[in-house]
């Protein structure tokens, strides 16, 4: 169920959303809600299908038949290989996307395969932003995404009012593979204080400390 969200106005944008897992099919349903024309893609057809009888939009049965005549491609999938293939692979987006199209990829890899796809769509006169997003199931449910973007900044400023329908903030961080990079430095601190906080639960149970009494404090 997506909540209510108040969408900016933004002129409706021809959208193929690549990927319909648990981040990307909430991150879908706000585009179709805020007016966009959205085609969907994904490997198992019957998430898909699922998709738009709840939803709307229509529905595609390769990446390349989504990708046809979209001004905006969004990815969501699972890894490196998994975007290689759905951007540049026998049946991938880049070889329907019209000239000028941005792809816009949510998923977290590498800032490898991203600074070579972004090299890969600047051959095809296309973009590429990586953009991978932080605030997990619920973020993308309730529209509050935190999003981390690297690529051309006049690309960047094309797709950010159309993305902000699933998000708080989109940033634009730098070149091809900033974005990647960024989510690598919150992913660290994020480990980080989880380490921390299992030191300290550790050492407070070793004292004999009631360890419920002192979270309550603390």
């Amino acid at each position: 169920m997506i909540p209510a969200k108040t969408y900016d106005t933004v002129p409706p944008q021809r959208i193929a959303y690549i990927g319909l897992g648990t981040m990307g099919a909430p991150m879908a349903a706000h585009l179709v809600r805020a007016g966009h024309q959205v085609t969907v893609y994904n490997r198992t057809h019957a998430k898909a299908e699922a998709f738009v009888s709840e939803h709307g939009g229509a529905l595609a049965h390769t990446p390349a038949e989504a990708a046809k005549n979209a001004q905006l491609v969004i990815t969501c999938v699972g890894n490196d290989d998994d975007l290689r293939q759905v951007c540049a692979g026998t049946d991938g987006a880049f070889h329907t996307m019209p000239p000028s199209a941005v792809l816009v990829d949510h998923t977290t890899t590498s800032a490898q395969v991203a600074q070579d796809l972004a090299q890969q769509a600047q051959r095809k006169q296309l973009f590429f932003i990586d953009a991978p997003v932080s605030g997990g199931n619920l973020g993308a449910i309730n529209g509050v995404l935190t999003v981390m973007c690297g690529g051309d900044s006049a690309a960047f400023a094309r797709i950010q009012p159309v993305i902000m329908a699933y998000s708080r903030a989109v940033t634009h961080l730098g070149a091809s593979g900033s974005g990647q990079l960024a989510k690598m430095v919150n992913q660290i601190s994020v480990a980080g204080l989880l380490q921390g906080l299992a030191e300290a639960l550790a050492f407070g149970q070793k004292a004999g400390l009631d360890m419920h009494q002192v979270l309550q404090v603390i």
